[in-house]
């Protein structure tokens, strides 16, 4: 029988940009174990059925399959989430939007709204640092909310609650102090849309128009009739859109707009307060 070191040196993965890595999380995986037992004990054999299982998963990432629709799950702030390909898989650059959040309220009591919530990682992330905060989430497609609702039980957040509503249409007379979004914002003809991960993920998740930016203008225009007096928005949004995201801000009537930077030094979010 193979050895897991064996089975790691021989994985052919040309076209990803972590080889090691992806091989690493998808043998760990299979084997049942965390991904330091790989490193703890690359001496130990692997039973047949499981490097077969191995293989499976090398051969659909080879086909360019994200790892964490393989796996079913992905980390995201401090929780592990489920994840499969009706929603987008939850990426580092979106904790920025946590972060601005704890950040602009207090931890008492306020209502706060993730739209489009897909896993429902910006909710249940908040929700895990802010327990007096009551959490809604809402998507408009049907298997995102159940997979949310999903990643909610297992996680026990008991603060949070997942709709099915196209942006604010279930929200009728509902008002929320701060709104957070990671919304669609790729241009329709973007040619990174055929590259990479984003193959495989939902485009009615990605794209939003010629420009990118015809859902973050619903909301903008939308956002007021359900924010509370002094509310904000906060947007998630490409990193060469940003001056285009504050100038919608500031025509909706937005004050103390501005955006924030990712760790890789991209304007990644703008926002702005409803005075």
């Amino acid at each position: 029988m193979p050895t897991i070191e064996n089975l790691l040196n021989s994985a052919d993965l040309p076209a990803s940009p972590s080889p090691r890595l992806d091989a690493e999380w998808l043998l760990a995986a299979a084997l049942g174990k965390p991904a330091s037992y790989l490193r703890t004990w690359p001496e130990r054999e692997v039973p047949v059925e499981v490097a077969a299982r191995f293989a499976a998963d090398l051969a659909r990432r080879r086909a360019g399959e994200p790892v964490a629709y393989i796996l079913g799950r992905q980390g995201f702030w401090s929780l592990d989430l489920e994840v499969a390909p009706a929603t987008l898989i939850p990426r580092p650059d979106t904790e920025l939007l946590v972060e601005t959040a704890l950040a602009l309220l207090p931890a008492t009591p306020a209502a706060v709204l993730d739209l489009g919530t897909g896993t429902g990682a910006i909710a249940l992330a908040l929700a895990a640092e802010r327990p007096a905060w009551r959490l809604t989430g809402v998507d408009r497609i049907g298997e995102a909310v159940a997979l949310a609702e999903r990643n909610r039980r297992r996680l026990g957040l008991g603060s949070v609650e997942f709709l099915q509503s196209d942006w604010f249409s279930a929200l009728d007379g509902r008002r929320f102090d701060l709104i957070a979004s990671n919304p669609p914002y790729i241009a329709t003809d973007d040619p990174h849309l055929v590259l990479g991960d984003v193959r495989f993920e939902p485009a009615s998740a990605l794209v939003a128009g010629t420009d990118g930016l015809d859902d973050i203008r619903r909301i903008v225009a939308a956002a007021p009739d359900h924010l509370a007096a002094n509310g904000w928005l906060l947007l998630e949004h490409g990193f060469g859109q940003a001056g285009a995201v504050r100038a919608l801000l500031a025509a909706g009537g937005f004050v103390e707009v501005h955006s924030r930077r990712d760790l890789g030094g991209h304007e990644r979010i703008s926002l702005g307060r409803l005075p």
